[in-house]
């Protein structure tokens, strides 16, 4: 029994002990576990700090070979940017233009690009993947009519506006995809500015897309642009991204310079300047988008502490912007209200940027206009060139009695306020609503126009087919058709250009687009006042004129009533566009009760080859048989008015009113001779003895009258027939 006990009470004794002594044994083992750790993290820390400095001796190391099965196999350089891709969407080919250079820029960094027209992309199937495939997009996108995207970007703009107001694709659908946006527009828009460009932007921010450069808006209208022209905005565009990808390339992780919130670009720190007074000239122009908890969360993890409103100061903000935003639309309503042209000295004249670009002025060139100073040009007629070989004359010979060969076409402003779609042109003068650049002196205007047009004449010498005698008359100009391009009553000093162009004995017939009712009444007396009367209800007129003004159907209707109040002779020119507007016969009727023009000329469309810029084809070209049928239509319905004459080379019809009917026998001819003595006796007058359509006319010759057997061919000319003869489409 005791031998038994003995163990059990020795084993009890110790365990006892143990469990008296309890705190001491845990205090021991606590303090033996924070010695290792010690140990553990100084070693570890050590270990660590020795790796850096031997990366830091040895930057090599990182790509050193490593050993597969003997053989030396060399590390995969990371790679950032794996290309670039560059997405444009074009419709008179800037941008189309843009995207090559810029791939051209990029292939010289030895990264690739590819240039992609939006039309053959479908983002539905690809876009996502640009988000794991290490490339850069960048978008090079114009704004069309009306704010909505070019035809080849229709599509591709749709998608991606429902797929980030769509739910199912959510938030981070594009997050990893990497872009950069340069928008292609005309600040003359207002509303509409860049509208494309700001809208893509945002719908790529919204699906978490993230922006390598903040979006910049390029500039069409050079008075606004930054750097003088839309190519300059690009330039310096590009010259940015092309560092900003150099810094990507080699590695540093930032998307952009700083947080992109609310649909935005900011940095952390201050703004450039550039910004800076990008804002304050635009106050206007912040957009403010709807942000979520996701994209609140972003940004504290940036440390952005700035982007959070209070709701006590919302009501101060927004009151600024309003300020902001009523100072700027009085500041333009008082430039509006002022005179067309006022400089208040010469450095405001020499910040006046010049209306023609050197891109400008290497296109009109190429096309055969002779440029003057830097807002007007001359150009050379297809009818002078005919006549000259005694092939006929235009339809203003047939009508009015001008001398083709001795006509000179010139433009005092290459800026229109419209971009029709029938225009010659091929829209890429400039636009505006009002004068805003540099500004040349008549006088050099006219001396340099007529000097160009003799140059022109001349190269005709010795040409086979040249009649002599025309050629030396034709040196001599003798008529003057403002109508080559643009809008030359927007011209400050269009009457100063007027007055010369009469003292040097030579007639003015002036074209104007309806759009400038206060210079129509303030217009000294000119030959003959055209107004082009493109349509006439608002809707097809701004589908047919596409006109830069929001008012342009009042101002339209004003042009006309102002055309009611000249005294010389004026003209409706109605411009037939097959399955665009020849169904509105009595709108145009009503429109003739409105202004009381003298004439009426209707003339089929003339087709100037395929454009970007307009669909309009051959197909909406009429034949001359259709004019006449709607000419006699429209005659029908204007009781005062009768067809006077015909020229069918031209397809073009005169209507005329019954009072140049005299006697029985049509006088739309004009005394050319008598007008230049009539303007004298009105400036001698200063303006007090008028010269009335009357006091200047001359009978018409029977071979111009409708329904002669010359059908408008004038007989002491040889008509010259082209083989396969289809539609005439030449115009004047």
């Amino acid at each position: 029994m005791d031998g038994s006990l003995d163990p059990w009470s020795y084993f009890y004794t110790h365990l006892m002990s143990l469990w008296l002594n309890r705190f001491y044994i845990y205090s021991c083992a606590a303090f033996g576990i924070s010695i290792w750790i010690c140990f553990h993290f100084i070693t570890t820390k050590t270990k660590k700090q020795d790796e850096k400095s031997t990366q830091k001796l040895t930057p090599l190391k990182v790509t050193q070979d490593v050993l597969i099965n003997g053989y030396a196999i060399p590390k995969a350089k990371k790679v950032y940017v794996a290309g670039v891709k560059i997405f444009y969407g074009s419709q008179t080919g800037t941008a189309k233009g843009f995207a090559t250079i810029l791939a051209e820029a990029i292939l010289s960094l030895n990264l690739p690009a590819e240039i992609i027209n939006m039309r053959d992309y479908d983002p539905d199937d690809s876009l996502a993947e640009e988000a794991a495939s290490k490339n850069i997009c960048v978008f090079l996108v114009a704004t069309y009519t009306d704010g909505q995207p070019t035809e080849n970007a229709i599509w591709f703009c749709k998608w991606l506006e429902e797929a980030a107001n769509d739910f199912r694709f959510g938030k981070t659908y594009l997050k990893g995809m990497r872009y950069a946006v340069f928008g292609l527009g005309n600040s003359v828009y207002g509303d509409h500015y860049n509208t494309v460009g700001r809208n893509l932007d945002k719908w790529l921010w919204m699906l978490s897309a993230r922006r390598v450069l903040a979006r910049v808006e390029g500039d069409c209208n050079v008075a606004k642009s930054k750097h003088g022209s839309i190519e300059g905005d690009f330039s310096a565009w590009k010259a940015k991204f092309l560092a900003r990808l150099q810094a990507l390339c080699s590695g540093e992780r930032k998307p952009c310079s700083g947080n992109c919130k609310k649909g935005k670009c900011k940095s952390k720190g201050k703004q450039s300047k550039e910004e800076k007074a990008s804002e304050q000239e635009n106050p206007e122009v912040e957009e403010l988008f709807e942000t979520t908890s996701e994209e609140e969360s972003d940004a504290e993890e940036h440390g952005s502490h700035n982007s959070v409103i209070d709701v006590e100061d919302l009501g101060r903000i927004m009151g600024h912007m309003k300020k902001a935003k009523k100072e700027c639309e009085v500041e333009d309503e008082a430039g509006r209200m002022g005179p067309p042209y006022q400089s208040s000295g010469k450095n405001e004249e020499s910040e006046r940027k010049e209306m023609i670009t050197p891109a400008l002025r290497d296109a009109l060139t190429k096309q055969g206009y002779k440029l003057i100073g830097s807002h007007s040009g001359v150009k050379l007629c297809r009818w002078t060139k005919s006549m000259l070989r005694g092939r006929g004359g235009c339809y203003k010979h047939t009508f009015y009695g001008i001398e083709s060969h001795r006509c000179m076409e010139t433009t005092p402003s290459l800026a229109c306020a419209n971009k029709c779609v029938f225009c010659w042109r091929h829209h890429t003068n400039p636009v505006g609503t009002e004068w805003r650049w540099k500004m040349d002196q008549p006088e050099m205007i006219l001396r340099e126009a007529i000097e160009n047009h003799q140059s022109l004449i001349k190269q005709f010498k010795g040409v086979p087919g040249v009649r002599l005698d025309r050629f030396e008359e034709g040196m001599v100009v003798k008529h003057c058709a403002l109508s080559l391009v643009g809008e030359p009553i927007m011209y400050p000093e269009i009457n100063r250009f007027l007055k010369l162009l009469h003292r040097h004995n030579i007639s003015s017939f002036l074209v104007t687009n309806a759009q400038f009712p206060v210079e129509i009444r303030n217009l000294e007396p000119v030959t003959q006042l055209y107004v082009s009367v493109d349509a006439s209800t608002k809707e097809s007129l701004k589908k047919i004129d596409r006109p830069l003004f929001k008012d342009f159907w009042q101002r339209f209707l004003d042009s006309l009533k102002a055309l009611a109040e000249k005294q010389q002779r004026t003209v409706y020119r109605l411009t037939l566009v097959k399955a665009w507007n020849v169904d509105e016969l009595k709108a145009y009727a009503e429109l003739v009760a409105l202004g009381k023009p003298d004439f009426i000329e209707v003339k089929g469309v003339t087709y100037c080859g395929e454009s970007s810029a307009s669909n309009l084809t051959m197909a909406n070209v009429p034949w001359h048989e259709e004019v006449v049928h709607f000419v006699q239509e429209l005659a029908d319905l204007i009781p005062d008015y009768e067809i006077a004459c015909e020229h069918e080379h031209s397809n073009c019809l005169l209507i005329a009113h019954k009072k140049f009917k005299i006697d029985g026998e049509w006088c739309t001819w004009i005394d050319y001779d008598r007008f230049q003595e009539l303007v004298q006796e009105y400036e001698k007058s200063r303006g007090s003895k008028t010269v009335t359509a009357a006091d200047y006319l001359a009978k018409t010759p029977d071979w111009a009258l409708f329904g002669s057997r010359e059908r408008g061919f004038d007989p002491l000319d040889t008509r010259f027939q082209r083989k396969n003869k289809t539609k005439d489409i030449s115009g004047c």
